[in-house]
């Protein structure tokens, strides 16, 4: 399918119950029906060892890197790895990183706590400064006024900028092209979490050309937990991973050799790869997922969700709630603010009682909605919210 389809509901795919409206995927995705029939058969294998065959440990892997290479337009698929976590994608940045005291690290206000630790963490121990950049005052225009005030924010002391593509609480879309321009004049890395982004959101490798992209597999990835990919750029070509493995040294596949200790690690990012990354359950299951998303097209599946909630959108501003406009947020994530004259409290029950389930967070309900989703789904958010 390619990014120019019209892409109809999914809903068939998964197995989600009749009476549940799930608007949550940025919580966690359910799993397609045929992502848990690959994950029951890699079980079925692990019963039985000898149906493991060493082949296994590196082919299914390589078909990995190269979905999630097409799914985010990367050239070499030898940039992509297998990481078990956001944490550990970013924790293998920051080793590669040597700052200054005074320098200075960018992120957004309220970041996920995964991508904000390990920075904090680097700058006590170098003396470099976490510039934290909130979110600006009023809900007037809030979107374009947070990007302004982040491209304002990078200067010649910034040697980092690390945000996500869309705010994980509330959908905000930040623009990295402009922030990736405004580093580079400065000569600061960025690093994209992508976990609430890539799979439903377009994400082009070749025209941001972020120094590293970080994705958890669990969420819009569509995937198991415990996994997910990430992309390293020129930047980290000769770095330190943070575990010496043998799968990711040169001649790993000879598994008779492997008493031939071996210096040299394999080319491109792929020694940063986490030991024990052939999982044979979970990379199958991954695998299956990227494949779907793939030929879905996550152009389609971000146009889905923009038709999807455009209406029950406008239903609800129309009652008084305040959503982003949709040119400086996510169609698949975004936070509705509530007016005055309800509470949070309030709504959590509304929803609680019509078996609505969406997460609040900070001073937001935060929608994520996804191919599986289709018009009763929103009728019910709607209705809740009357």
């Amino acid at each position: 399918m390619n990014n120019t389809s019209l892409l109809s509901c999914q809903k068939e795919d998964f197995s989600l119950p009749e009476d549940l409206t799930y608007l949550n995927c940025a919580y966690m995705s359910p799993l397609a029906k045929s992502v848990a029939d690959v994950g029951k058969r890699g079980i079925d294998n692990k019963v039985n060892p000898t149906l493991v065959r060493p082949s296994d440990f590196f082919e299914e892997s390589d078909q990995l890197r190269r979905a999630f290479a097409q799914l985010v337009h990367a050239e070499d698929p030898q940039r992509v790895v297998i990481i078990p976590s956001v944490s550990y994608g970013i924790a293998t940045v920051a080793r590669n990183i040597t700052l200054q005291q005074g320098e200075e690290i960018i992120v957004t206000g309220e970041q996920f706590p995964s991508n904000y630790y390990t920075w904090e963490k680097l700058a006590q121990d170098s003396g470099a400064l976490v510039e934290v950049v909130e979110a600006p005052e009023g809900e007037e225009g809030r979107g374009k006024r947070w990007n302004e005030a982040l491209l304002e924010a990078i200067g010649p002391r910034t040697k980092v900028v690390a945000l996500g593509h869309v705010h994980w609480a509330d959908g905000t879309l930040f623009w990295l092209t402009e922030l990736r321009r405004r580093s580079r004049e400065v000569g600061a890395l960025l690093i994209i979490d992508g976990t609430q982004s890539v799979g439903a959101l377009p994400f082009d490798i070749a025209e941001i050309q972020p120094d590293a992209l970080i994705c958890g597999g669990y969420k819009w990835l569509l995937g198991p937990y415990s996994l997910g990919m990430a992309y390293y750029g020129a930047a980290f070509d000769d770095g330190i991973p943070l575990e010496e493995n043998w799968i990711n040294r040169q001649g790993s596949e000879d598994f008779a050799g492997l008493v031939r200790y071996e210096d040299r690690y394999l080319p491109g990012s792929l020694r940063y790869e986490v030991g024990e990354h052939s999982n044979f359950i979970l990379v199958p299951m991954l695998l299956e997922a990227l494949r779907k998303l793939n030929l879905w097209g996550v152009g389609n599946i971000q146009n889905y969700c923009k038709a999807l909630t455009t209406e029950p959108i406008a239903e609800l501003r129309r009652r008084g709630y305040f959503i982003e406009e949709g040119a400086y947020r996510g169609h698949h994530l975004f936070g509705i603010r509530l007016p005055r004259s309800r509470s949070m409290e309030d709504i959590r029950k509304k929803l609680m009682d019509g078996n609505v389930h969406a997460s609040i967070r900070g001073k937001a309900l935060r929608i994520s909605v996804n191919v599986y989703n289709d018009t009763s789904d929103m009728a019910a958010l709607v209705d809740a919210l009357r």
